[in-house]
Order: C-alpha cells, then structure tokens, then sequence
C-alpha cells in the first residue's frame, strides 16, 4: 500500500524515485508516460480479444501471441500505480511489504514474456524447418501443456528467491533508482551481505533468460539453414516474414533488459537518472512494440481488428451483431 508522503520515511519503507534531477518535469514527463501505457493496456487488450473472439485465429501461433500480450499487460498494470504515483502525486513512500509483492510480480512477469518468446521460437522452428509435423506436433493441446509448463517453471523457480528476500533486513527509508521495486535496486540497502542474494538473482536471471536466448538463437539458426536451402526466393521471402514480429519481439525485451542488468550489478558509476530511463524503457518499450508490431505485420491479426471495428460500428436497426458476416468474411480472406 502505497503512503501519499514525499518527504519524510519510517524504517520500513522504501522511497520510489521516477527521473533523479527532474523532479520539476514530472507533470511534462507524465504525459508521454500515460500515452505510452495507454497504448499498452489498449494494443494488449485488443489482441488477447481478438484472439479469444475469433475462431480463425485458434491456431498455436496465435495462442502464443495471446500469451505474449496477456504478459505484457500483467507488467503494465503492475508498475502503472507506483509510477503514476509519483508522477501525478509525488507518492514516493511505499510499503516494504507492498514493495516485496511488486518486485515479485516485475520479475515473474518478465521471466514469463521469456519464456514465452521461447515458446514463439519453436512454434516458428516447427512451422518452417518440420512443416508436415506442425500440426500434429502443436496440437491445442500440446499448446496448454506448454502454457502450463511455463507458468509452473515460474513458480518452482521465483518462490524460493521472493522468500529468500521476504526474510532479510533492509535499511529503512532508502531511495530507489527506480518508481518501481527491483530486485537488484533494493539490494543495496539489505543489512545481510548483498552479493549473496545479488549472486543468486543473477544466475536465476543467466540461468533462464540466459537459456532462453540461447534456444531462441539456436532456432534462429536452424531456420535460416532450411531457408537458405529454399530455391525460390519469394519462398524464402515468405518464410523469414513469418519471423520478423518474433524477432522484434526478442530485441526489444533482451537488449533493455541486459542493459538494465548490466547497469546495476557491473557498472557501480552509472548516474542513476541512467538507470531509471533503462528501466523504464525495459517495462514499457515491450508491451507498447509488440501489439503494434503484430498489428502491422501480421495480416490476419490487422483484418480481425478492423473487422473488429467495423461490426462494432455497422448493427443492424434491431440490434443484431454481424458476427456471422464477420467470421465468414474473415474466413474467405484466409
């Protein structure tokens, strides 16, 4: 729970800290902030719809996407209160227990969206290197366990460290780098030796973003050995378009999020203003690209969403929906 208090701190809280050295732009910098999680909570929310409403998208690849979406909008509204909190009212007290569930949440979240993109690499690998077996191999079915394996490996892996961190002493009333609780952020300020838990954050992070890169990378390399063999260059063409939205996606959640590691473990002089905007740019550039870059790149995507709009905006005078003209027109497009 957060405590509207900017200026005085008991030694159980921490302070939320938004641009150090910009405090008087706050109202100016709230207001790309808001857009920019508008543009979150709308883009996500919009695919996870159409995904759930439309049955010509009841495919893996589309599944995956949903995933994707749903965990970029679990991040954006687990970061949205405290941010907003400082930028609008200069709320930069937070609870040590409040600041302990946020940073759980952060982390999974993030671990998730790796997880997922890992999920996304091999729906790609098997959809061009083993097309004959894509459907028999990503059944519905398969696709659940996948989710579900995910969800579970979460769970196993981030219970021990959020409890690990629920027991430790922290020096009270410390500013963070961030208007967010991070994990590496709040270590700073712990009684017990930091580079314990700091040394067992950063090999759960090598451990699974590290592993998930490499197997995106891997499959990476497998599909260009089959598309490199393809002999028709309109094929290869087609092929490698099908990845551009998941390649995407991978740079824009590796490179801040390496950075941002980076910034607080490795370079101990890096001006904290630094690391707030590499924060920010970790949490928000991911969930505002991605429905964006799906949108404009995946054609069935972009057809359901106008199609979308277009029954919501074309009811007959009796109230009935077109629902039925929607999935056939969206039927015969593909």
């Amino acid at each position: 729970m957060l405590i509207f208090n900017n200026t005085t701190s008991s030694s159980s809280n921490f302070l939320l800290t938004a641009f150090p050295g910009l405090e008087l732009a706050h109202v100016w910098i709230s207001i790309p902030i808001c857009c920019l999680y508008t543009i979150a909570l709308l883009g996500n929310s919009m695919i996870v719809f159409v995904i759930i409403t439309e049955r010509t998208l009841h495919k893996p690849m589309y599944y995956f996407l949903s995933m994707l979406s749903a965990v970029d909008l679990s991040l954006t509204i687990t970061t949205l209160p405290t941010v907003l909190g400082v930028l609008w009212f200069h709320s930069r007290e937070i609870n040590f227990k409040a600041c302990l569930i946020q940073m759980f949440f952060i982390h999974t979240f993030s671990f998730l969206e790796s997880s997922v993109l890992v999920a996304m690499a091999f729906d790609r690998f098997m959809a061009i290197c083993n097309p004959l077996k894509y459907a028999t191999v990503l059944t519905d079915m398969m696709t659940m366990v996948i989710g579900l394996v995910i969800c579970i490996r979460q769970i196993i892996l981030m219970l021990p460290m959020f409890l690990a961190v629920k027991n430790m002493s922290f020096h009270g009333g410390q500013e963070l780098s961030h208007p967010f609780c991070y994990h590496p952020d709040m270590l700073k300020y712990t009684y017990t030796n930091p580079w314990v838990a700091s040394f067992a954050g950063m090999f759960l992070q090598l451990y699974l973003t590290g592993t998930d890169l490499l197997f995106i990378l891997f499959s990476y390399v497998l599909i260009l050995r089959t598309v490199m063999s393809i002999v028709a260059p309109k094929k290869q063409q087609k092929a490698l378009s099908t990845c551009v939205c998941h390649f995407c996606a991978v740079i824009i959640f590796y490179v801040p999020m390496i950075s941002l590691s980076l910034a607080h473990r490795l370079l101990n002089n890096t001006p904290r203003v630094v690391c707030s905007i590499l924060a920010n740019i970790y949490l928000l550039l991911p969930p505002v690209l991605n429905p964006i870059t799906y949108s404009l790149k995946t054609k069935t995507i972009r057809q359901a969403i106008l199609q979308l709009f277009q029954v919501r905006g074309s009811r007959d005078p009796n109230g009935r929906g077109l629902r039925g003209r929607w999935g056939q027109s969206c039927r015969g497009l593909s």
